[in-house]
C-alpha cells in the first residue's frame, strides 16, 4: 500500500522540530477605465485648437500675400541711417512697421514737425488773420502761404493714410499670431485630457499556495 504523507493536506512544511507557514505569491493585476466625458472634452479641444491654428495661418499668408502684390520696398529714414530693413520688400509685420516709421518720418519733416490737426489749426489761424486784414476769400484761398499749408496738410493726409493701413497688417499679423498661439495651447490641453481620461488601477491580491518542500506523495 502506498504510504501518504500527512503534511500535504495541512499546508504545514515540516522543518525539524519548526513549522514553516506556506508563503504567498504576488500576483500583480490591471484594470483599465475610460471617462468618455473627459476623453469627447479633450478630442474637441484638439480639433478647436487645429481649426484655430489653421485659421491663424490662413490669415498670416492672406496677409502678407496682399502686402507683397502692392511691392513695397521700405524706404530708407535717412541717408546716413537708413535703416536695418531698408531696401527690403513689405510682406511682414517687421517690414511694415518699418515702412510706417519711415512715412512718419518723412511726413513730419516735410510738414516742419507739424502733424495734420496742427497743420489744420495753423491754416485757420492765417485765414483768420487774412480776413481779418480785409482779404477776400478768393484772394485768402490764391494766398501762397494758405496754399502750401494745404499742400503740406494733403501730402501729411496721405501718409497718415498709408501709416494707418500698414499698422493694420501689423495687427492683423499679430492677432494672426495670437490665434495660432493659442490654437497649439489647447491641442496641447486637448492631448493632456485625453491621455488622462485612461486610468490604470493596479491590484495586488496575496493568493496562498502551498508548497511542501521535501513532502513526497
Amino acid at each position: 500500500m502506498r504510504a501518504v504523507n500527512p503534511w500535504r493536506f495541512t499546508g504545514l512544511v515540516p522543518f525539524g522540530l519548526r513549522h514553516v507557514f506556506p508563503r504567498r505569491k504576488l500576483q500583480k493585476m490591471s484594470t483599465t477605465t475610460t471617462n468618455p466625458r473627459v476623453k469627447f472634452i479633450g478630442l474637441f479641444i484638439i480639433i478647436a485648437g487645429a481649426l484655430m491654428f489653421a485659421a491663424g495661418g490662413v490669415t498670416w499668408g492672406l496677409v502678407s500675400s496682399q502686402l507683397k502684390a502692392e511691392h513695397i520696398t521700405v524706404a530708407n529714414v535717412t541717408d546716413k541711417d537708413p535703416g536695418r530693413l531698408a531696401g527690403k520688400p513689405v510682406a511682414g509685420p517687421f517690414t511694415a512697421y518699418a515702412q510706417a516709421s519711415a512715412i512718419n518720418f518723412h511726413s513730419l519733416e516735410a510738414a516742419g514737425g507739424r502733424t495734420y490737426a496742427q497743420l489744420g489749426a495753423d491754416a485757420k489761424v492765417l485765414k483768420a488773420k487774412l480776413a481779418a486784414a480785409g482779404v477776400s476769400k478768393a484772394d485768402i484761398a490764391k494766398n501762397k502761404d494758405v496754399v502750401a499749408l494745404a499742400d503740406q496738410r494733403t501730402s501729411t493726409m496721405n501718409g497718415s493714410f498709408l501709416r494707418a493701413s500698414l499698422f493694420t497688417s501689423v495687427i492683423s499679423f499679430g492677432v494672426a499670431a495670437l490665434i495660432m498661439g493659442l490654437g497649439l495651447l489647447f491641442a496641447l490641453i486637448g492631448l493632456v485630457l485625453a491621455k488622462f481620461s485612461t486610468t490604470t488601477v493596479i491590484t495586488s491580491p496575496f493568493t496562498q499556495a502551498a508548497v511542501p518542500s521535501g513532502a513526497t506523495a
